[in-house]
């Protein structure tokens, strides 16, 4: 009896590098960077001023990503191995998370140079590893086997956060004198175990050969590629309107993870509160992945994902009345249900749909889409907000206006995803195009 995919040691290591990165993106990018730079780096500046720098910081890391990505994509279709690209973007992000370590206080612009830098290693790693599991998972197990990596990232990234968050409660228990100096040594802490659980993916992951060298003429070959896919994906209906859906409904998440705190602290909640409700979704967000590779395979993963797009809605809406603390905490909760399943569902659908020799490229457009849609969602969120404002409006309640907004991103979305024909996954790796 062939062993399942989701306990071979090629997804074991798969998994190991979401467990590793993930804490990038819970203690640093969810975590500690937003309060960090807005109590330490921005120290003595005004709020209003301290939260325009930080979503200009956010929004030209996106842009950059967004830019960068399909080019990456195409260039590691062209010959040279994505793995080796893993690697580089893995020793950029984990190098650079360490760095922030050294920012003085009060130096918000190399904090938000660095964080940039960092952003960029975490995503395009994110890129390569993404576009890996079309060689390590067959068709029907890579819903399991993305569920499973997410699942894994949650743990691992929430397990290390648990630690960062008892330093900063507890320093002296760790040999530090302040809870800013276990900040600092939480972001060298990111790095190193990043870099750890990183590498097993490079030994125990297929290596495809080549005998390809970076140079200007496979750069160039890169960008004809990208320009023909560009004007080609436009016969590929499916997969067109799930980019499309896609670009819409992550764009939600991606918002609501980003500025969730920020969110809470502006109806006045206490830090220490909403660090704990980052936990919360964190654990909860470990089993819930599992849950819903076990329900794709039930109901299929384009409506699996509709379902969580409207649970999503449903916490939306709930997020703009809600008063209490405890309420912050029952959000964070049901986020965590969808948060993991939405993400490991959309990237291995996605993977289902695209041809499988241009699985890189094709998901350096998946990472462009999606990084466009972190710029445009904290956007709306900030503009209508401020619109709402102007016309009357007390801080408050335009900030609960504001962050109401995002439902449009999943209403919108959910509507896009009832036009992908289901069972259309897979349909491009057994015929050129469709029609």
């Amino acid at each position: 009896m062939p062993m399942p995919a989701f306990l071979n040691r090629k997804t074991f290591a798969y998994a190991l590098y979401d467990w590793g990165n993930s804490a990038f993106a819970t203690t640093v990018m969810a975590g500690f960077f937003p309060l960090f730079f807005k109590q330490y780096w921005s120290v003595g500046s005004d709020a209003t001023i301290s939260t325009a720098r930080l979503g200009l910081t956010n929004a030209s890391a996106g842009l950059i990503i967004a830019l960068l990505a399909p080019v990456l994509g195409a260039i590691s279709d062209q010959g040279l191995h994505k793995k080796h690209f893993l690697l580089l973007f893995t020793l950029i992000g984990a190098s650079f998370s360490c760095a922030l370590f050294f920012v003085s206080k009060g130096n918000w612009q190399f904090a938000a140079l660095i964080y940039i830098l960092a952003s960029l290693g975490f995503v395009g790693s994110n890129l390569f590893c993404d576009s890996l599991l079309v060689e390590i998972a067959p068709f029907k197990q890579r819903s399991m086997v993305s569920s499973m990596a997410y699942a894994a990232g949650y743990l691992g990234g929430g397990l290390l956060f648990a630690l960062n968050v008892t330093m900063t409660l507890k320093p002296t228990l760790f040999g530090l004198a302040t809870p800013a100096q276990a900040v600092q040594w939480s972001f060298l802490s990111v790095g190193v175990w990043w870099l750890i659980f990183g590498l097993p993916i490079q030994f125990f992951t297929p290596a495809k050969k080549t005998a390809a060298r970076l140079n200007l003429a496979l750069i160039g070959n890169a960008f004809k590629q990208l320009a023909a896919t560009i004007k080609e994906i436009r016969h590929y209906r499916n997969i067109l309107l799930f980019l499309l859906a896609y670009w819409l409904y992550i764009d939600g998440v991606h918002t609501i993870i980003k500025m969730a705190v920020d969110y809470g602290l502006s109806l006045g909640f206490q830090s220490g509160s909403l660090i704990t409700a980052l936990l919360i979704t964190q654990f909860i967000g470990f089993p819930a992945a599992l849950f819903f590779g076990w329900l794709s395979s039930r109901i299929g993963n384009i409506l699996a994902i509709r379902w969580a797009i409207v649970i999503y809605l449903c916490v939306t809406i709930y997020a703009a009345f809600m008063q209490s603390e405890f309420e912050f905490y029952l959000m964070a909760a049901i986020i965590g249900l969808v948060q993991g399943g939405i993400q490991a569902l959309s990237r291995a659908t996605f993977a289902n749909m695209i041809p499988h020799e241009k699985s890189a490229e094709f998901f350096g457009f998946y990472n462009m889409v999606g990084k466009f849609a972190a710029i445009i969602g904290p956007a709306l969120v900030a503009v209508t907000g401020l619109v709402a404002q102007q016309m009357g409006a007390q801080q408050t309640t335009a900030t609960r206006i504001g962050i109401s907004s995002v439902s449009l991103m999943f209403i919108g979305g959910w509507l896009l995803l009832t036009l992908v024909v289901p069972g259309s996954e897979g349909s491009c790796q057994e015929k050129n195009h469709e029609p």
